[in-house]
């Protein structure tokens, strides 16, 4: 299968009341029944970026990604966000992706946004997760990782679409348009990213920004600022392998190696 469809949904988040974000979510999955394959939230749908993780983190059984599991099932799509998670002690800000057939793939982020105290509350991821789904290999990230270039580094086309989910505030609105044309013109990829409106408890306010841009860094399409709403699109993977193959940038990309890092509770 060479064409996928995506949809991304952009909302605000009321802060910390997960039954409440349950209760808007199923309302626009309903609507989203039969015309997509899978849904990109925004990071924390379910509570807000918020540091409250001893009182709101998960485990992976627990009523988060049983309910998102169902769902995908009993609608026939795939779902991706973030959450907090619990496990052995720690506490992490935790990308899922959450297939109709019963797979899961997890992927811890690794970097955590000093400004906001979050490396205080949470422990940082230390792999990558790239999988496949429907013949399209995808990587998810989420939000302040996408400062981390490297880290993204899509060596050898292991992934053909990029995902990055966020809360990411209106006063650094620029830095969120600019990288994601980047992260998609260097990687030659497709990339969603996807963002969410409102006012959180820390006061900070979002306007969205959520959007899929193409392996040239075009906008595919994109949901409007300040709006809750979705967007749907469908990404032909024979156009972006035509792409790397007439122009193969790939082919000439600097060989590295990460190494481990210590972590900075600062």
């Amino acid at each position: 299968m060479n064409d996928i469809r995506i949809s991304l949904i952009q909302t605000d988040i009321v802060w910390e009341k997960k039954e409440n974000n349950f209760r808007l979510l199923h309302e626009k999955l309903q609507a989203l029944r039969g015309t997509t394959e899978i849904v990109v939230l925004p990071e924390m749908f379910s509570t807000g970026f918020s540091m409250q993780s001893e009182r709101l983190a998960e485990p992976a059984a627990g009523e988060t990604m049983t309910l998102l599991r169902r769902w995908a099932t009993e609608y026939q799509l795939a779902l991706c966000g973030s959450y907090m998670a619990a496990e052995n002690g720690h506490y992490y800000n935790r990308g899922f992706f959450l297939t109709p057939e019963g797979e899961t793939y997890f992927y811890d982020k690794h970097h955590l946004f000093r400004m906001g105290r979050e490396s205080r509350h949470f422990t940082p991821g230390d792999k990558q997760t790239v999988f496949s789904y429907r013949g399209w290999n995808l990587c998810l990230l989420i939000c302040y990782d996408l400062r981390f270039p490297v880290w993204s580094r899509n060596v050898d086309n292991a992934y053909d679409l990029l995902i990055y989910v966020a809360n990411w505030p209106e006063e650094r609105r620029q830095a969120w348009d600019t990288l994601l044309r980047a992260r998609a013109i260097e990687n030659q990829c497709y990339v969603c990213g996807v963002n969410r409106i409102g006012t959180d408890g820390y006061h900070l306010y979002y306007n969205g920004g959520s959007c899929l841009c193409s392996p040239q860094g075009e906008t595919i399409v994109s949901v409007p600022d300040h709006l809750e709403g979705n967007a749907t699109a469908t990404l032909s993977l024979t156009a972006l392998n035509q792409t790397r193959a007439s122009f193969p940038v790939w082919k000439d990309a600097d060989p590295f190696q990460l190494t481990e890092k210590v972590p900075n509770k600062c």
